[in-house]
C-alpha cells in the first residue's frame, strides 16, 4: 500500500509522525507521505520538522516517507502562492483540500488548485468537466479516499477519471490508526489497485 495523505499531531490527527509511520509499516505500507493541514498561518510551523522527521523515518524503515503538506481551505486566490512556497520548503507533495460534500470548501478551489499544478487534488467530489479536463491536461492526480463523509463521491470521480482521464489516487486521509488501510481493502475500493 502507498499512501500519500496522512495527518499526525501537527495538525488533527492522533499521533506523532514516528508512531504513524511505524503503524502504517506494521500494516503493510510500502511508502507514504505526512500531510497535515496547512495555510498562511502554519507552513513554517509544519514543514521544516516533517521535512527533518521523513528523511529519518525514511532511513529507519526502509521505505520512502515523503514529506509534505494539505493546503486545506484556502481561499482559492492564495493557493497558487502557497504551493510554491510549499515546494520550496521542501515538500515533496502538495495535497489541497478539494470542493467536497462534507465540508464547506470555497468554490473555485479544485480549479485553482488544478491551476497551480498541486500534485493531489483530495476528495474532489464536486468535481465539473471544465475541472476534469484540466486534471488531465496537468497530469494531476485526484484521489478516491477511504475517508467517512469524503468517499461518498468516490463514485462521481471515478466516472470522471473513466471519462476523462486523468490519474487516480487511492489515499486513506488517516487521522488515526482506524484509518490506515491493509492492501486488501485498498483493493475493494472503486479505483482498484493500490
Amino acid at each position: 500500500m502507498i499512501d500519500l495523505h496522512t495527518h499526525t499531531i501537527h495538525s488533527d490527527g492522533e499521533f506523532l509522525p514516528s508512531e504513524l509511520v511505524r503503524r502504517a509499516r506494521v500494516v503493510g505500507y510500502r511508502a507514504m507521505a505526512l500531510t497535515d493541514h496547512g495555510d498562511h498561518s502554519n507552513l513554517e510551523l509544519i514543514l521544516p520538522g516533517i521535512v527533518r522527521v521523513c528523511k529519518k523515518l525514511s532511513k529507519a524503515y526502509d521505505m520512502p516517507v515523503i514529506p509534505g503538506i494539505e493546503l486545506t481551505h484556502v481561499p482559492p486566490e492564495y493557493i497558487m502562492e502557497l504551493v510554491q512556497e510549499a515546494r520550496g520548503m521542501g515538500a515533496g507533495i502538495v495535497v489541497v483540500h478539494g470542493e467536497t460534500i462534507a465540508e464547506p470548501v470555497l468554490p473555485g478551489t479544485n480549479l485553482a488548485a488544478l491551476q497551480a499544478s498541486v500534485d493531489i487534488l483530495a476528495h474532489p467530489g464536486l468535481i465539473g468537466e471544465e475541472e476534469a479536463l484540466m486534471a488531465s491536461r496537468n497530469a494531476v492526480c485526484l484521489e478516491i479516499t477511504t475517508r467517512k463523509g469524503h468517499s461518498l463521491t468516490n463514485g462521481h470521480v471515478a466516472k470522471m477519471a473513466r471519462h476523462y482521464h486523468f490519474p487516480l489516487v487511492l489515499d486513506t486521509d488517516s487521522h488515526d490508526s482506524h484509518d490506515l488501510t491493509s492492501l486488501e481493502k485498498a483493493e475493494k475500493s472503486p479505483g482498484g489497485r493500490a
